[in-house]
């Protein structure tokens, strides 16, 4: 496959782009692809997406979180949720309450896990992947995708089977 964009290139990377509510795809060679991925960070930087996350799901009474200020470098939790960038350390500690909300819908979890080394026990690795699916099995009850829960539920019953 071409690139859509020179015309020239094997196609080695694709994109969709959704634009008004309009799918297009886009199949581009790395140059190309580097270029339009400059392109879209300018356009909406991590940032955004953070400001914007801070936005999502507000209750009400917002208006007193949006009064929180960082002791450290006076920062108010309204000026994070415009620029998506906290001022200083003390700020994780100040909006600690807000940030673990967004953490929580960034990552489903606020707790790191990281990667089990490849010479790790097999039975260990089982056990913590079962932990890691029962999180992803208590999400999926809550936001109602029953279909993916069960999927979840027969891996989880499989591996504990296994044990």
């Amino acid at each position: 496959m071409v690139c859509d964009l020179c015309s020239k290139n094997v196609a080695t990377v694709h994109l969709t782009e959704i634009i008004n509510d309009q799918m297009r795809e886009l199949h581009l060679c790395e140059a190309c692809a580097r270029e339009k991925g400059a392109e879209m960070e300018q356009h909406f930087g991590l940032q955004d997406m953070l400001a914007g996350l801070a936005d999502l799901g507000e209750e009400l009474g917002e208006e007193i979180g949006d009064q929180l200020r960082c002791e450290g470098c006076g920062m108010m939790y309204r000026d994070f949720r415009k620029i998506g960038r906290l001022g200083c350390g003390s700020c994780y500690e100040a909006f600690k309450k807000k940030l673990v909300l967004i953490l929580r819908k960034i990552h489903g979890s606020t707790r790191h896990v990281g990667k089990i080394p490849a010479r790790t026990n097999q039975n260990v690795s089982d056990k913590l992947r079962v932990q890691e699916l029962k999180r992803k099995l208590q999400r999926s009850v809550e936001m109602e995708e029953f279909e993916e829960a069960a999927r979840i539920r027969d891996e989880i019953r499989k591996l504990e089977k296994k044990q």
